[in-house]
């Protein structure tokens, strides 16, 4: 077999042969998920947002959450944490939150191809959601006034 990268920067005969099956190999062991697209253009639509993102407080939860009808998740960022409880109706979700520090904050779910549902937590922080329907879904919370907003986004759950 010839050295990979032939003279002048060309590929040999053996080096596609290879690439080709290094890319079916790939295509077989660890396929492009179909909803990629679908996934990246989600994530996208808030680039025009001013948002921090908050991450996975305990990843083992996710389990759960696939696994059953009823799952919790606890999402942090520097002075914030959500926690959600999903409960699975029917091919709907209902998603009973509460936010640290506790106040009374906008509250938004977006699910892909769904739209955005809207509601505002109490004094308490805890806030619910009910209807959700299934699919690639991200919690907003904004904090502050209008003059001094600020927006937190979770990463993105597959319910």
């Amino acid at each position: 077999m010839n050295e990979v990268g032939a003279p002048g920067g060309t590929a040999s005969a053996d080096d596609e042969i290879l690439l080709a099956d290094i890319g079916r190999l790939l295509d077989e062991l660890d396929p492009v998920p179909d909803d990629l697209v679908q996934r990246v253009q989600f994530a996208l639509a808030l680039e025009d947002l001013d948002v921090e993102v908050a991450r996975w407080e305990r990843l083992d939860t996710l389990a759960g959450v696939r696994g059953s009808g009823t799952g919790t998740i606890t999402f942090t960022v520097s002075d914030l944490t959500v926690m959600i409880n999903l409960t699975k109706i029917g091919k709907q979700h209902r998603i009973d939150g509460w936010l640290v520090p506790a106040g009374q904050y906008g509250v938004e779910v977006r699910v892909a191809e769904h739209g955005t549902t809207s509601t505002t937590a109490d004094e308490g922080g805890r806030f619910v959601l009910d209807n959700v329907p299934r699919g690639t879904t991200q919690i907003l919370v904004h904090l502050g006034d209008v003059t001094c907003r600020r927006t937190v986004v979770t990463p993105t759950v597959v319910l």
